[in-house]
């Protein structure tokens, strides 16, 4: 019964998902969620990433099942872990379109202890970050933050300012607004341009 209702639940979500046994402890106890997940991955109807984690595979016709994004993956350990996640400088700078060159191993900030976690061929870094690199934390925001360290304030001219500008809607302008007085205060006229940003 458990591990039906648990597989019910989860085709009920989009293929790609991602998740802990934690979050069925409102069918079973743990142990028969674990028992549960255990079978269901047995059945190939879900895959396990790592030690409690699970993802409910996207399949490609060519390529059978694919493997879930690095995000995906970081955001679920951050979120069963409960942690705070957020792009290093370097991958929020290529995110942006602000640096080509991709960070051989994805890196995350996190409020959690530096750790490095191996799922299926995918390595991520996660290094613990004080509470002012980690402002933005989960929003657009907090990917600006972390370019503009990536860049440093020498490196910052006005055709930046504008793709990065470009990158916000207004709600996000609001937010950097706020969120600004926590940041660098080299930072603070290059936001002010953003915000200003027609």
């Amino acid at each position: 019964m458990i591990t039906s209702n648990i597989k019910q639940r989860i085709i009920g979500k989009r293929r790609g998902a991602i998740f802990a046994p934690a979050d069925f402890l409102d069918i079973g106890s743990r142990a028969s969620v674990d028992q549960a997940l255990s079978r269901l991955a047995d059945q190939g109807v879900i895959r396990r990433l790592t030690r409690g984690l699970y993802d409910y595979p996207k399949k490609s016709p060519r390529f059978g099942f694919l493997s879930p994004s690095t995000d995906d993956i970081a955001k679920a350990v951050a979120l069963k872990d409960g942690q705070i996640l957020q792009p290093s400088p370097s991958m929020a700078a290529n995110r942006l379109g602000l640096s080509t060159q991709v960070p051989s191993k994805p890196t995350y900030m996190t409020d959690g202890p530096t750790r490095t976690k191996k799922v299926g061929r995918q390595v991520i870094q996660f290094r613990n970050a004080s509470s002012k690199t980690l402002v933005g934390a989960g929003h657009k925001t907090g990917v600006v933050f972390q370019a503009l360290r990536y860049l440093g304030k020498d490196r910052v001219d006005g055709q930046i300012v504008d793709q990065l500008a470009r990158a916000l809607d207004d709600k996000d302008r609001m937010l950097l607004a706020k969120q600004s007085r926590y940041v660098p205060a080299w930072m603070h006229p290059i936001l002010q341009q953003i915000v200003a940003h027609a």
